[in-house]
């Protein structure tokens, strides 16, 4: 079964969201601030996190960074907040998705159905894209019935972005993820290796499109 962490200091919000998860056949898990969350997420298999922007004792940006330090976890975060700004910082922190109070059950459901399939997919050796399949195993991209031998750090790039699509990941995070905390370069590498995997796939496949984000980085759209 599928465990879910709702971090939220309203009563009503935990309320509401739980109701809408069990009916759907998940176990939750509630906290009622950002510590009694982190402990949750120590002695709990989590599968998804809720977690709420404005909460005592540790707010949903330091939670959310914290998760995605330590588990690898979905992570949806609610605020009342819909500032650019305030989006900014949360997919800065690493979250998925970001919903805004008042929200409607129906669609928190969507996203978490859309995130655990997305995160299903990052166990799998083969990641295919409509026409387009990314072979882990072999570090081979078939695309128009022609297989495609990428640099290593393109090939774990465009890995990374089809992992999780609909995702925006900020430079800094792809960074960390594709060249390592360690790396002395800047954010401009990202840039670069972007560019160039446009160009690889342009006019050979619109199975998918790398979107820029702008003001944050990048994001995997896939053709539907």
């Amino acid at each position: 079964m599928i465990h879910i962490l709702v971090a939220d200091d309203d009563v009503h919000i935990r309320e509401l969201v739980r109701r809408s998860l069990q009916e759907e056949g998940y176990v939750v898990f509630e906290a009622d601030d950002g510590a009694k969350a982190s402990l949750l997420l120590e002695q709990k298999t989590i599968h998804l996190a809720i977690v709420d922007v404005m909460m005592p004792n540790k707010n949903g940006y330091e939670l959310c960074e914290e998760i995605r330090r330590h588990y690898d976890v979905p992570v949806i975060l609610l605020t009342a907040k819909d500032q650019l700004e305030d989006k900014e910082k949360g997919y800065a922190v690493g979250t998925d998705d970001y919903l805004t109070k008042p929200f409607a059950p129906k669609e928190l459901l969507f996203r978490i159905k859309a995130l655990l399939r997305r995160y299903q997919k990052v166990n799998e050796e083969k990641i295919i894209m409509n026409g387009t399949t990314i072979d882990r195993r072999s570090y081979e991209v078939e695309c128009g019935g022609q297989l495609m031998m990428l640099p290593m750090k393109e090939f774990e790039l465009l890995a990374q972005l089809a992992s999780f699509p609909g995702r925006i990941f900020t430079r800094e995070e792809l960074i960390h993820l594709i060249w390592g905390i360690d790396f002395s370069g800047d954010d401009r590498t990202v840039d670069v290796h972007i560019k160039r995997l446009r160009e690889r796939f342009s006019g050979r496949t619109d199975d998918f499109l790398i979107k820029t984000v702008r003001g944050i980085g990048y994001k995997m759209e896939l053709k539907q």
